[in-house]
């Protein structure tokens, strides 16, 4: 995948299992070596503000800068308004508390307000800036915003010496507080709707907005269909298209228009004659998503008006505009952004605190699934960089400046938002196609969402490269006994518009089921897949669809019919597949679960002290149960990996009691996994809870069952799985190309040849199946080895607990390392 150094070699020691109560010493490993203990932050101050355009998430943001600030022992202010807060003065800038930090994760926009602020442009307003500031001895910043925030605070932070000293010779700060805040320390999060900043994958908000622009698309799209309508959304990204290139692959978008690839010249031609060629095919409505700042290839604005405008006066179709505006910014954060904000939040807290006088301004940006330290200026520049290519009408330079995961994007949509495959790769049924081999697609496992993205994108793009897709239904069933019912055949060539508007539907459209291989004798599925010439097999699903693959593989020294290219695109939402970091549908079950707590959390609105207890599904992968205990800001998460007794429970009850009487908390959240403990069930602990907190809160229990399962697929499964199934079938036609011989014959049977795609870290690793064997518990269905064991302390840190070990995650690194990955 990358020649590059894997980041591996740059983490910390990892975590100890368990919770290790009994250490009263709570170690916090720096960086380079440097070791942070819980209060070695004693006598700093942080401050923490939102600037610029708010975005969803902040709020986790600011939640985690403090709490995590708290853990060290340092003061964490607020600096309420931005920067103009911070030149103000007075009660703008406020010490913080652990009860003004509770109940604000899941609100959108930001608590502590934020505004543009004309006079800190001047030096006298950066004065009067420092001035407030030294006050207050804070010497450490969090920004949150955007790169005009962030540039100013970098500005802040190279005059701050000389701010200090016209200052001090003014007789305005002692010569004790010159010496005291003689350096000050930034660090940035980029909180933006946009995703315009370059050097990280995710803005704190994109997520959250993709969100508001899928739910909109998909709601209109009923209206449009009803009256055979078209839609023109225009979205948001003066100067960035990723929204409206993101929510294009998403929704099945008939055209998108960004400004960073604008359309060919005759464009209108184009788009009328591709309109008018859907609804000959029986299309009965058109989505076209528009770019606030969409041009053309001279520069010149294209509008909604102007598409709407041309559709009517040319087709005569009944088109209607809807401008999304700020409900793009508005709403609760996703569990995404929530999670997002968490670890950036917490990560830039410890990169102040491992910060020199000689350290230059960082962002914390997402790589992967790797937080990362980048220099804040070479993300500034880059992001200027594409600006300027823009302006210069250099549109590949600018596509290119924003790095391999946008130009994946670009480059997938334009190949599925065709009307046809190209001429002459095959014909309208998909088959007869021009290279003469069949590929197939299956679903093994429990359905999740995002497994029809992927499957859409796979057929689409084999059709575009001249191969034939069977479509395997009801798993292994299907293969075995699909010509029994010759009224509904279940092995079929699947054509282009047989996976229309798949994207955005739930479950398995293909029929799934949780049964190995194995099960139905590996003689038989060898038979049938010789019998049906595969010469290529895709298999979308969960541990199942792992395990199966890996039967395959062992089985190829007694069957030919195994020696193909084998693929498998994980997809379940316990996320308890090894080889990845994430699985498809995960997302989509997060957010399910989420958003529940919140209804169940708000449900106690007038009833003081109250706990709930939360049963989640995932088998025995504690995965769902730690993730939306982090973006739900629970107290407590018991899953299967970490083990824990009574005492452990009376200790979190006696924490509770704790905060409640305290702290001024006054709702709690425990979340368990189906399969934490066969002893301590949900039952335990809910009665447990109920018992031992009588007289300081209620309690009340929710097993959630299938309803996470459930829903549409959220922005990031629908592009995970698209762009996943792009790279699977790649790799697959490299194989079946690099094994085939002069006479036709085809056999591919070393190790790599089958693979399970997944995420792990900074990179997207085809990891043959074989050698996965050794990091899988089999009889509980579990990697042996979890990324997200690392964020458990982290939970638990937010929540106020204090007995915890916590390695941070963060990397340091350039901005091209981290504009050079394709990150799905």
């Amino acid at each position: 995948m990358d020649s590059r150094t894997s980041s591996e070699s740059k983490q910390p020691p990892p975590l100890q299992q368990g919770r290790g109560r009994q250490d009263s010493v709570m170690a916090l490993p720096g960086r380079e070596g440097q070791e942070l203990t819980c209060g070695s932050g004693a006598g700093k101050a942080i401050g923490v503000f939102t600037s610029g355009g708010d975005s969803q998430g902040m709020n986790s943001a600011v939640r985690a800068v403090v709490r995590m600030g708290f853990y060290l022992g340092c003061k964490v202010y607020y600096i309420r308004e931005g920067y103009q807060g911070m030149v103000d003065g007075g009660d703008h800038i406020q010490e913080a508390t652990w009860a003004s930090s509770s109940g604000i994760m899941q609100l959108g926009g930001t608590v502590i307000g934020s505004a543009r602020c004309a006079d800190f442009r001047s030096r006298d307003g950066r004065l009067k800036a420092a001035e407030n500031l030294v006050k207050c001895n804070i010497t450490n910043l969090v920004v949150i915003g955007g790169d005009g925030s962030l540039t100013g605070a970098n500005l802040f932070r190279i005059e701050w010496s000389s701010l200090l000293d016209e200052l001090l010779k003014a007789e305005r700060i002692t010569p004790e507080h010159h010496r005291q805040c003689s350096h000050l320390n930034i660090v940035g999060m980029v909180g933006s709707i946009d995703n315009d900043f370059c050097g990280t994958d995710m803005t704190i908000g994109t997520d959250s907005a993709l969100h508001r622009i899928i739910e909109a698309v998909d709601a209109i799209a009923t209206t449009a269909s009803s009256h055979q309508r078209a839609f023109v959304l225009e979205v948001m990204g003066r100067h960035c298209g990723y929204l409206g290139l993101v929510a294009a692959l998403a929704t099945e978008a008939d055209w998108v228009f960004i400004p960073e690839w604008p359309p060919e010249g005759g464009w209108e031609d184009t788009l009328c004659n591709k309109l008018s060629a859907e609804r000959a095919l029986g299309q009965r409505l058109n989505i076209i998503l528009v770019a606030e700042g969409a041009i053309d290839r001279e520069g010149k604005s294209i509008t909604a008006d102007m598409v709407k405008n041309l559709i009517t006066e040319r087709l005569k179709y009944d088109t209607r505009i809807t401008v999304l505006g700020h409900v793009q910014r508005g709403g609760k954060p996703t569990a995404f952004d929530r999670i997002l904000g968490a670890r950036m939040g917490a990560e830039a807290v410890l990169a102040l605190m491992d910060a020199t006088p000689d350290t230059p301004a960082c962002v914390v940006s997402l790589d992967g699934n790797q937080t990362v330290r980048v220099p804040l200026m070479e993300c500034v520049e880059r992001t200027k960089a594409v600006q300027n290519a823009m302006d210069a009408k250099n549109f590949e330079e600018a596509v290119r400046l924003r790095g391999k995961s946008f130009q994946n994007n670009l480059a997938t949509y334009r190949k599925l938002s065709k009307l046809r495959p190209p001429k002459g790769t095959c014909d309208s049924t998909g088959k007869h196609c021009v290279s003469g081999k069949k590929l197939a697609v299956m679903n093994i496992g429990a359905p999740a969402c995002g497994a029809n993205a992927a499957v859409r994108s796979f057929v689409r793009l084999a059709l575009t490269q001249g191969y034939e897709v069977l479509g395997i239904h009801d798993s292994f069933d299907g293969l075995l006994y699909g010509d029994d019912d010759q009224k509904q055949r279940r092995v079929k060539s699947l054509s282009w518009t047989d996976v229309q508007s798949w994207t955005g539907r739930g479950g398995s459209l293909l029929g799934t089921k949780k049964i190995v291989a194995s099960k139905y004798g590996m003689d038989k599925i060898a038979a049938k897949l010789k019998e049906y010439d595969i010469s290529g097999l895709l298999i979308v699903g969960g541990f199942e669809a792992y395990h199966s693959a890996l039967q395959m593989a062992e089985a190829r020294d007694k069957f030919d019919a195994y020696c193909i290219p084998i693929v498998v695109i994980p997809c379940t939402i316990s996320n308890n597949v090894p080889g990845t970091d994430f699985s498809l549908g995960a997302d989509t079950a997060l957010n399910e679960i989420a958003d529940i707590c919140d209804r169940i959390k708000q449900s106690a609105t007038g009833t003081k002290r109250r706990l709930f207890v939360v049963e989640t599904m995932g088998g025995y992968c504690g995965y769902l149960a730690t993730m939306s205990g982090m973006a739900g800001g629970a107290d407590a998460a018991y899953i299967y990996e970490e083990k824990f007794n009574i005492t452990d429970l009376r200790n979190d009850v006696n924490h509770l009691k704790d905060k409640i009487i305290n702290a001024g908390v006054q709702r709690g959240l425990v979340l368990r996994n189906e399969n934490a403990n066969a002893n301590y069930s949900t039952d335990f602990v809910y009665n447990l809870f109920s018992e031992e907190g009588k007289g300081t809160f209620t309690c009340r229990k929710n097993v959630l069952g299938h309803m996470q399962q459930g829903g549409v697929p959220t922005p990031f499964d629908r592009n995970y799985g698209t762009k996943m199934a792009s790279k699977a079938l790649d790799y697959i036609i490299g194989k079946i190309e690099e094994n085939t011989k002069e006479d036709g014959t085809m056999l591919s049977n070393s190790p790599d040849s089958a693979v399970l795609l997944g995420m792990t870290k900074r990179h997207l690793t085809f990891t043959p199946v074989q050698e996965l064997r050794a990091e899988t518990n089999f009889e509980q269905r579990l990697p042996k080895n979890q990324w997200w064991l690392k964020l458990r302390p982290l939970l638990r840190i937010l929540a106020k607990h204090r007995e915890v070990a916590y390695v941070t995650e963060g990397v340091a690194c350039g901005v091209d390392e981290v504009e050079d990955e394709d990150n799905a």
